[in-house]
């Protein structure tokens, strides 16, 4: 008789950078079911927003996580925005959609090294994230900050970027894009990762619909699902598509993440080269959020919602983030069934959870 153990994985392991914990019942080395666990690293976030300003609330909203933390600013802006009725600048609406793009691909390129790392590849690692450094070297250039932004503000930016500037950011993302295809190309044609992914932690297109996937985890099984479709931003303005794939499993997830990666890069290029002329902000004075609304964003890790009430006052009355890793929680529980234990971190990995976010 098969002998059944309850295995407990994180919140700390040697290869899970992420503080997330799975009770694992193994049938010798075969997962038969995982209980995850939520609640490490909870921080009352929400509950600020009961008792700061609306407009200084950005500052807190943008701390949600490191990783994506410009997109969260943007997305609660944008959600204050559309409950007072202001309409952005051009100009500034281009700018919030670099910087998201720039975060984005920060963002898929510190999860291609931790990716990389988890097979063995420390030379892949280290490669992956010299590529990254030059996109956070940006952010500070552009920003003044290497993880918090601090540029996005109810009404608009807090900061322009000249021509000159642009043109030569411009250039660099040329050249990182060129530095980048010969890394993802190593990386999806080699042999050893695609034992280790082709066929691993599957999620058919029907299960991924009916469990609430989202993100690159849903497009990886052939749902073309996108919130930048909506054209929120600039969106609606630049010529893109949704990367996707159809076989749902490890190598999937991770294709779908790398080919978002030169997408991204595309999308910043073409802001660039659109940029409008004008102002950055518009004035808020004497406008107060008043009603109810959700507001919906593409994060590197998928669709963020954020829900908002207020009464016209300095405060909001309610501040509710649903947060992408949280959506592919259930998703992930249903991966890890009947996949052997060491595969547990590779499929883990393969949706990028961030439980920075999912923990408010």
């Amino acid at each position: 008789m098969a002998n059944r153990t309850i295995v407990p994985f994180g919140p700390q392991h040697p290869v899970l950078p992420e503080p997330i914990h799975l009770d694992l019942e193994l049938e010798d080395e075969t997962v038969m079911q995982a209980l995850p666990s939520v609640g490490y690293v909870h921080r009352g976030l929400e509950l600020l927003a009961e008792h700061h300003d609306y407009y200084d609330m950005a500052h807190v909203a943008e701390r949600i996580c490191g990783i994506c933390s410009f997109i969260h600013s943007q997305g609660y802006c944008q959600t204050v925005e559309q409950l007072m009725g202001v309409e952005v600048p051009p100009r500034a609406v281009y700018l919030r959609t670099m910087w998201a793009e720039i975060s984005r691909v920060q963002s898929h390129l510190l999860w291609f090294g931790l990716v990389a790392d988890s097979f063995g590849y420390e030379s892949l690692f280290q490669h992956s994230w010299r590529i990254r450094e030059r996109i956070v070297d940006i952010i500070e250039e552009t920003a003044g900050g290497r993880v918090i932004y601090g540029t996005c503000k109810v009404g608009g930016v807090r900061r322009d970027i000249d021509a000159d500037t642009l043109a030569r950011i411009g250039r660099e993302i040329r050249s990182i894009k060129a530095e980048y295809d010969e890394l993802a190309a190593i990386f999806l044609e080699d042999k050893t990762i695609k034992q280790r992914t082709v066929g691993i932690g599957v999620l058919d297109t029907e299960a991924a619909h009916a469990l609430g996937a989202v993100g690159p985890t849903l497009r990886a099984s052939g749902i073309a699902q996108d919130l930048r479709q909506l054209g929120y931003a600039a969106y609606g303005e630049l010529d893109w598509e949704p990367a996707v794939e159809t076989a749902g499993d490890c190598y999937a997830r991770c294709a779908v993440r790398l080919r978002e990666i030169d997408d991204s890069l595309d999308m910043i290029s073409q802001c660039i080269e659109r940029m409008p002329a004008g102002e950055i902000e518009v004035s808020t004075k004497g406008k107060r959020p008043e009603g109810e609304v959700m507001g919906r964003l593409e994060q590197p890790r998928g669709e963020v919602c954020y829900y908002m009430q207020a009464n016209g006052k300095r405060k909001l009355e309610r501040f509710r983030v649903r947060t992408p890793t949280f959506a592919n929680v259930a998703p992930l529980v249903h991966m890890l069934k009947g996949c052997e234990l060491a595969d547990v971190p590779v499929i883990t990995l393969s949706i990028d959870p961030c439980i920075s976010c999912t923990e408010r």
